[in-house]
């Protein structure tokens, strides 16, 4: 059983890292302090840095909700009943999707490789994606749907197009044309890749 004193911690917690994601994605970085974090999470400073040791720590935990909501999402669907090949293009449009929303725009490709570093970032990443990627792949091999291509190197071919694909959708004054840009291009790819059925 937790303690009521353990609830009340996670939730004052959960309270901060909330108020952290949508300070970071209004005002960015620079333009956010632990105050108006802790004012909007209805806590005290010092109940922050009961959790934190800084600024920094607080956008860390708010890039996690971050990408991991996003993780989640494709995880359900990459993880689906449907086909390899069908939860392969849900899976790419929920991530295009997901480049459309001011939060992960904002904290995950933006902010955050200045913020921990681009090394940090790259690793934090790499965490978040690369496992997804490379299973749904290993899926669509296993399932006959693309040729037998070395896994691992394509793999990482992927990530890199997408996180690619990411910073263009984010950073384009019309993002929502450029989404639709690359699930084109993207698509267009696999099929060169996709075995022709018997």
């Amino acid at each position: 059983m937790r303690s009521r004193r353990e609830d009340y911690s996670e939730s004052t917690r959960s309270a901060l890292v909330n108020s952290a994601v949508e300070l970071f994605t209004e005002r960015g970085y620079a333009g956010t302090s632990l105050d108006e974090i802790a004012r909007r999470a209805r806590v005290t400073k010092g109940a922050l840095y009961h959790h934190f040791s800084g600024k920094q720590a607080v956008f860390e935990a708010a890039f996690d909700a971050v990408e991991t909501a996003v993780k989640g999402r494709l995880e359900k669907i990459l993880r689906g009943p449907d086909a390899p090949w069908d939860r392969a293009l849900r899976g790419l449009r929920e991530f295009i999707s997901s480049c459309l929303d001011p939060a992960y725009q904002r904290i995950a490709i933006h902010e955050a490789p200045v913020v921990m570093g681009y090394q940090r970032w790259r690793d934090a990443e790499d965490r978040y994606s690369f496992g997804l990627i490379r299973s749904g792949l290993q899926d669509l091999i296993d399932a006959g749907d693309v040729v037998s291509v070395p896994v691992e190197i394509t793999s990482r071919l992927l990530f890199g197009a997408l996180s690619s694909a990411a910073t263009e959708i984010a950073s384009s004054p019309n993002p929502q044309e450029v989404g639709a840009q690359v699930e084109a291009v993207i698509v267009s790819l696999l099929h060169q890749v996709r075995r022709a059925e018997d």
